[in-house]
């Protein structure tokens, strides 16, 4: 009888002979070789020999008996049934012969790697209920790293058997349906990848936030991968667009830089469960990337090639070999959070009132909870959680499940967003937010909080109780729009989640809040550090200091800069390809400038900068000229080198028809030509000379995106922030639309391009039925009024293209 099979021969029909994970090892070393996918070799053990195992020596009866009456919500008795069962599988002997087959397999094995004894062995579990398409058991059973010599294989094999009734396996089988006598355990004998001296991580082949399927989401730090499993690290994370790589081009979406600052690496011992600790990270690796962008790139291709031999979203854990070099794939399993959830409907959580933020970390989950923080330092205390609680940890691990099911939220000081507490909050359903450094110690025990993954990237725990509400929409019925109906898209951070609603793409895309958010550094700051101009001396030692630890994980401050900028806008633009994405050149007004880092050495100081230093006037500025070939540098690698082709550019705040001919001929000076490539240039038009000599503009545009805030304020002569005055503030005056009237009329006589950003049409629905009048092509909106817009001019009725 046949105890062992070696991974070659098996593949995903072997599930019930091997369990998930070995089954799959073994699918991808015998179909993905040929595509260049490096997986580790080994051999498993087979589930019938742990069946036999149990049932010859009667562990099966007792088993049984000690689980009959359980109540796995109750901690304490499931902790006391959990620890009898493996005490006695672990004092149990192997039969003879699993054994004698599990030495000459580990004897082979030796053998094929050069008779070497001191090389190093994963033992991992497979369970025959996990990675389903339906159900991941992903960590409920036990992993050993680093295991050398037989006598500690079959330690560690004994070790992987009694994982199976470890506290949260016994309880994630009975809440999900599964007969405990039904699930059988494999063990996996797997070469290790040297990546305790390498690098090492998740990825999921799909965006594990939004579902977004056109990008590859890579997490990455130094040493073994158990680290980011865990949430022991705040790891780096990329993002890598789908349709670039298969076109050869350059691909890297976004770059996160992590903390890293510990890793899981070997130790001297051999004995199982001392063969692996935590060592700190040299501070100057914490500041570089932990892989470079071709690395980042070539692990996406395989992720690409493992999803299309699955047929389905993945989640893959990989090392690259501190000795060989190479990027190896350890293992992969489904993804089973976002790819069963329902396309047709979108929740939306929104925040109603705000408080004290007392921590923030990465967002999980996009929604909202709310409950009374309960501060856990140790699984001993599990028995005092309450359901509804905010559970908050240093990190959990699969020993905590039993009682994650009951928070109404997670924080963690640690993880990042593939760590376990991550993973099981998607699968929970309820918000986390891990990595936040501090949780533990600043989070009262007992304080009411309010725990939001609803703002973006980042998650926050305000405090006290909030009000809240779910939006709930069905999309997948909406009827035809009146009109193109665009989004404004503040930041890359939601635009994967934004797109998932209906849209025609994307009107207004602001390149001033990307530079807030993702760089903060003023660009003459950055260009002065570079030697490009001159430095001066209101820019501080210190605050070089400042830009230069900000811009160490980069070749330069300019590097820094352009990519950062690139990776903002080739993320908004790659959520919504191939509808139009129309990205406006900053506008930042010169107090707003002096906010960033730097910035008070270059603005000046203004007493109305709402009129002032802004817009085509600073582009063309000798003082601010090579900041400005900085977005152009950025754009153009957006555009032409990533081929997001959708990408069009807006001119804001064009005073002249001398600016606007100025101001495109800069543009083509620095790669970006009107009409080149299908290149579309259009101009904000939000001053009152703009619609005046509309015609005359339009001879440098494509067409019109009409601001209607600054068109409304500066043609009433009102500022809309004083409550003084803003009263008087309305798009609807008789003067506002007598200048719409002519800009829309121009557009049409010239068959141009026309529409407006502005919360204007989703405010007054009389004044949005006006401008469907006039003949506007596009109404561009904030994303929470999208499907209410949309849904409202839907019953004005349908006209003709325009």
């Amino acid at each position: 009888m046949t105890d062992v099979l070696w991974f070659s021969e098996l593949g995903l029909s072997d599930l019930e002979r091997v369990g998930g994970k070995n089954a799959s090892l073994g699918e991808m070393i015998r179909g993905l070789a040929t595509a260049g996918v490096r997986v580790p070799d080994g051999f498993a053990t087979t589930a019938d020999a742990y069946r036999r195992f149990l049932r010859e020596s009667g562990l099966d009866e007792r088993i049984g008996a000690i689980l009959e009456n359980l109540d796995s919500d109750n901690v304490t008795a499931l902790a006391r049934a959990g620890t009898q069962i493996r005490d006695l599988i672990r004092h149990t002997p192997f039969p003879a012969g699993f054994e004698e087959q599990i030495r000459g397999a580990y004897s082979q094995l030796v053998e094929n790697h050069g008779g070497d004894t001191e090389v190093s062995w994963a033992v991992r579990s497979s369970a025959t209920a996990e990675d389903l398409p339906d159900a991941s058991f992903a960590g409920q059973q036990e992993t050993f790293l680093n295991i050398r010599g037989v006598e500690n294989i079959l330690h560690a094999v004994k070790d992987v058997f009694a994982s199976l009734y470890n506290d949260r396996a016994i309880a994630y089988r009975v809440h999900h349906g599964f007969t405990h006598s039904e699930v059988a355990l494999s063990a996996g004998i797997q070469r290790m990848v040297r990546s305790d001296i390498g690098t090492s991580g998740v990825m999921f082949t799909m965006d594990t936030e939004s579902g977004f399927n056109d990008a590859v989401f890579i997490t990455s730090s130094y040493g073994l991968g158990e680290a980011v499993v865990q949430g022991a690290v705040n790891p780096d994370e990329f993002y890598v667009y789908k349709p670039a790589l298969a076109a050869g081009r350059p691909a890297v979406l976004k770059r996160g830089l992590g903390e890293k600052a510990i890793q899981m690496t070997y130790t001297e011992s051999r004995e199982v469960g001392r063969t692996v600790d935590f060592v700190p990270v040299p501070r100057e690796q914490r500041g570089r990337f932990s892989l470079s962008d071709a690395e980042v790139e070539q692990l996406a291709r395989h992720a690409v090639a493992i999803e299309a031999h699955y047929g389905r979203p993945m989640d893959i854990e990989w090392g690259k070999d501190g000795v060989d070099g190479e990027l190896y794939i350890l293992q992969a399993r489904p993804e089973t959070v976002q790819s069963r959830q329902a396309t047709g409907t979108i929740s939306r959580y929104k925040l109603n009132e705000h408080s004290k933020v007392l921590t923030e970390g990465r967002a999980i989950g996009q929604r909202i909870g709310a409950g009374q923080v309960r501060v856990l330092t140790s699984i001993d205390q599990m028995a005092s959680f309450q359901p509804g609680d905010v559970l908050v940890a240093n990190m959990t691990d699969p020993d905590w499940e039993p009682i994650m099911k009951k928070a109404a939220a997670i924080v963690t000081d640690r993880g990042g967003r593939t760590c376990h507490a991550a993973i099981i909050a998607r699968e929970l359903g309820i918000p986390a937010v891990v990595g936040t450094g501090n949780a533990s110690r600043v989070l009262a025990d007992g304080a009411p909080v309010t725990v939001s993954c609803a703002e973006g990237e980042a998650g926050r725990v305000y405090e006290g109780l909030l009000d809240y509400t779910l939006h709930e929409t069905t999309v997948d019925t909406m009827p035809p729009a009146p009109v193109q109906i665009m989004m404004n898209v503040g930041t890359p951070e939601q635009a994967f989640s934004f797109s998932r609603l209906p849209h025609s793409g994307v009107g207004l895309a602001r390149l001033e809040f990307i530079i807030n958010r993702q760089i903060g550094i003023h660009p003459n700051a950055l260009l002065a550090l570079e030697g490009e101009i001159e430095r001066p001396a209101a820019l501080s030692d210190y605050t070089v200091q400042q830009i230069r630890e900000k811009t160490a994980a980069y070749e330069g401050p300019r590097d820094y800069y352009v990519r950062r900028l690139a990776e903002g806008i080739a993320t908004i633009a790659a959520a919504f390809a191939p509808e139009p994405v129309i990205i406006r050149l900053s506008d930042f007004k010169s107090n707003e400038y002096a906010n960033l880092l730097g910035g008070p050495a270059f603005e000046p100081v203004e007493e109305n900068p709402m009129i002032g230093y802004r817009g085509a006037s600073r582009y063309l500025s000798p003082s601010f000229r090579k900041a400005f070939e900085l977005e152009c540098e950025a754009l153009k690698f957006a555009r032409n080198e990533m081929g997001l082709s959708n990408i069009k550019l807006m001119v804001p705040f064009v005073r002249t028809l001398e600016e606007a001919q100025g101001v495109t001929e800069l543009l083509a000076a620095n790669g970006l030509r009107r009409g080149e490539d299908g290149l579309q240039i259009v101009m904000m038009c939000e001053l009152p000379a703009n619609a005046l000599l509309a015609d005359e503009f339009l001879d440098y545009f494509d067409g019109f995106s009409i601001g209607s805030n600054d068109l409304t304020q500066l043609t009433l002569g009102l500022d809309r922030d004083s409550a003084l005055v803003a009263g008087g503030f309305d798009e609807r005056n008789p003067a506002v639309k007598k200048l719409l009237e002519i800009a829309i009329a121009a557009c049409r006589a010239r068959g141009k391009y026309v529409g407006i950003c502005g919360q204007g049409p989703s405010d007054h629905p009389d004044f949005a039925e006006w401008l469907l009048e006039q003949g506007i092509s596009s109404i561009s909106l904030n994303p929470d009024a999208v499907t209410d817009t949309w849904l409202r001019l839907a019953r004005t009725g349908n006209r003709s293209a325009v």
